[in-house]
């Protein structure tokens, strides 16, 4: 490998770098469901002493990125491929680059992945065919395939998988399903039927397979599953292999999801922030009920003055129709 493990410093606030609080603050599509199988089968390897290296091939914004780098033992290696800013070198994977990640950015995956670590993975900017000459064979215990979803490009990152993978290691394809990525599905299926690979698992977004023996993983996954009462076990059959299909209204329920090194921070100014929102609508509603009692103070007083109006009216009135020595008498009355 050619490790570019560098010391960046997390994003400081006003630079523009994404500062998440949370796993769910990172952009990016990685679900519930998927979280909760990723920790099964990287804890299952732990708890089995499955050692080897971790690889995601497409990263985006890098949560899955993050996540994966929490299981990461001692001595073992991360690493991430993705074109980040790079042109893709091909036509058709630029114009799929241009249309779905316009905004990816490696400094923005080197943020993102600093909030939860204190170390960056191998990074190899670039095409994911550059994965075989840079990552030893048999090295990897987990392969997390996320890049192009051209059927070409998916069929050469599948054969790299395989290349790295250790006989017992676990590759997980991402899009196998989705109507807007049929490559990906006929790259998977395609895998299945003539090139050995065996399924483990299937969610509503990822293949979970590995070229090995399936029927660990399997056995140790429905043991978790057992007595859940947010999912349960579907098994199925698929030209003669065993396939495990996790099935639950809303999926198996997720804990709290990791906390960056920003989260208490944040959450610092979010409740400062509510503080000066409290305060301003408590003086926003004192100035009001000051403004009712002026208001109503007015109208009290222009009711009385247009009381006395009519008076002082007919006083005048009476001044000037009634003889002078009347009214003299009634001016030295009223200055008496």
């Amino acid at each position: 490998m050619t490790p570019l493990h560098t010391e960046t410093v997390a994003a400081p606030a006003g630079t523009g770098l994404p500062r998440p609080g949370t796993l769910a603050d990172v952009k990016g599509w990685f679900f519930d469901q998927d979280q909760v199988l990723f920790d099964w089968l990287l804890t299952h390897q732990a708890r089995s002493g499955v050692r080897g290296d971790l690889l995601e091939m497409g990263a985006y914004l890098g949560k899955s990125a993050a996540f994966l780098g929490r299981y990461l033992d001692s001595g073992e290696e991360f690493t991430v491929c993705d074109l980040f800013d790079s042109p893709a070198g091909d036509a058709a994977n630029d114009e799929e680059m241009q249309r779905s990640y316009a905004t990816l950015s490696r400094r923005a995956f080197e943020a993102n992945y600093l909030a939860f670590h204190d170390e960056l993975p191998t990074i190899i900017q670039g095409p994911t065919s550059l994965v075989p000459e840079k990552v030893a064979p048999g090295s990897c215990r987990f392969v997390h395939v996320d890049a192009s979803h051209l059927y070409d490009h998916v069929r050469g990152d599948i054969t790299a998988a395989r290349r790295v993978l250790s006989p017992e290691g676990v590759v997980v394809l991402d899009d196998y399903r989705s109507e807007h990525t049929p490559g990906v599905s006929a790259a998977t299926w395609e895998a299945l039927f003539t090139e050995g690979l065996r399924p483990i698992c299937l969610s509503r977004c990822k293949f979970y397979g590995t070229w090995g023996d399936p029927a660990p993983w399997q056995e140790a996954l429905i043991l978790e599953i057992v007595g859940r009462a947010d999912c349960h076990a579907d098994l199925q059959t698929i030209a003669g292999h065993r396939v495990l299909r996790l099935v639950g209204e809303r999926g198996p329920a997720m804990p709290e999801p990791p906390r960056s090194r920003y989260y208490e921070a944040l959450r610092a100014e979010e409740r400062a922030a509510e503080e000066i929102r409290r305060r301003r609508e408590e003086s926003d509603a004192r100035a009001a009920a000051a403004a009712g009692e002026a208001g109503a103070a007015a109208e009290a007083a222009q009711r009385r003055a247009a009381a006395r109006r009519p008076k002082a009216r007919a006083r005048r009135a009476a001044l000037l129709l009634l003889p002078p020595v009347v009214t003299k008498g009634l001016r030295r009355l009223r200055s008496r």
